[in-house]
């Protein structure tokens, strides 16, 4: 009978702490009914290494034995001590990089305006170099010169073109768990490898094997789509398409490739007029992204066109998006304002989204840098 209560009595000193082995000036009354020291409640972790109970519990002239548990008790205390060290200062930087918050395209664009990007600046071209015929043609009849006020503004996006998607920046990964948020509707965060990206349209599990030929500059503009109110239901629309059980394709890859277009069209001058007109780059640049991709939606729906048909419709697309962006432009325009008054919806009475589509990995898609070997004039350097 001594042997058991004597083996209850070590437990029970285990599991609840040597505490009441302390002396009774500097105890705290114990709670019968819930086990736990009342005085410890509502004290921060870090401020508890401060309390006189937890100094008594490493004195040995208070008369506790240090051969029970020494060990653990010097463990928690180099824990408790390290605590102070990890406590984040309030507002500090490290609470707004946090990858569970979304995060804005003006938020996303302001990173890049700040970091330094001087070896990327060094690779791009501004301009698509022309020689011959094609440059006298282009003197005499080609669109007005960008403004010297925009040039800064021009290169940036090119230079953004050309930055890889970093894996251990905390924004980088901020912006693609936001691209995953508001395109599945999901509210956790997710893996940034694995194969829930290729549900979202990229070939493999680390989307950054994707962005040849548009750089960062392509998940930007996922990210430009996504976030703005007047562009969502049009992204959230297409991704849906891209899922239909017959005319399914890999929605960021396609994504992907009208960045491209978008790219190309900004150094052939395509968009110069446009951007002397609103003394802006970026914003014509992002909704001229956002045009191109509502005509291939728009394209791919109506005429029934399938994954196997994905080269020609780019290639088309890209004639018609550099021979008429102001057209595309103002498309978009009347489409936004009759969806903000609930007039227009890009799938319509369509219905046929019952089945799962075949995973897109499984898929024999043609971009348009694909297209563009054949061609002398359709290398892509930025």
């Amino acid at each position: 009978m001594n042997e058991i209560s004597g083996s209850f009595h070590n437990e029970k000193e285990l599991k609840d702490g040597p505490v009441e082995r302390v002396s009774a000036g500097n105890s705290p009354p114990y709670d019968k009914e819930n086990h736990v020291l009342p005085t410890f409640r509502g004290i921060p972790i870090s401020e508890l290494k401060n309390h006189s109970i937890l100094w008594a519990l490493t004195a040995e002239a208070n008369g506790w034995e240090p051969g029970v548990v020494s060990t653990e008790v010097l463990r928690a205390q180099e824990e408790w001590e390290a605590m102070d060290s990890k406590q984040p200062e309030t507002g500090s930087r490290a609470s707004s990089d946090q990858p569970g918050q979304l995060i804005s395209f003006s938020e996303a664009l302001q990173h890049f305006q700040t970091v330094d990007l001087s070896s990327f600046k060094k690779r791009i071209q501004p301009t698509v170099r022309r020689t011959g015929l094609a440059a006298l043609r282009h003197l005499f009849f080609g669109p007005p010169k960008l403004h010297q006020g925009l040039h800064e503004e021009r290169d940036l996006v090119l230079t953004i073109a050309q930055c890889g998607l970093d894996s251990q920046d905390p924004v980088h990964g901020r912006i693609l768990q936001t691209i995953y948020k508001k395109l599945t509707g999901s509210k956790f965060d997710c893996a940034l490898h694995g194969d829930h990206w290729e549900d979202l349209g990229f070939q493999g599990a680390n989307p950054a094997t994707d962005l040849r030929g548009a750089g960062f500059l392509a998940l930007l503009h996922l990210l430009y789509l996504v976030m703005d109110s007047k562009t969502l239901l049009m992204a959230q629309e297409i991704f849906q398409l891209s899922r239909h059980h017959i005319q399914q394709f890999p929605f960021c890859l396609m994504s992907v490739n009208i960045t491209r277009i978008a790219i190309q069209a900004l150094r052939e001058e395509c968009l110069t007029r446009e951007c002397n007109r609103q003394q802006k780059v970026i914003p014509v640049v992002n909704s001229f992204y956002a045009a191109t991709f509502l005509r291939l939606a728009h394209v791919w729906r109506t005429q029934q066109k399938t994954i196997s048909d994905s080269g020609f419709v780019l290639k088309d697309l890209e004639a018609l998006a550099k021979k008429s962006p102001r057209r595309l432009l103002k498309t978009l325009e009347i489409y936004l304002a009759r969806v903000s008054k609930g007039q227009a919806s890009l799938l319509g009475t369509l219905k046929c989204y019952g089945p799962q589509a075949p995973h897109s990995k499984d898929l024999t898609f043609t971009g348009v840098c694909d297209l563009s070997l054949h061609s002398s004039e359709g290398a892509w350097p930025i």
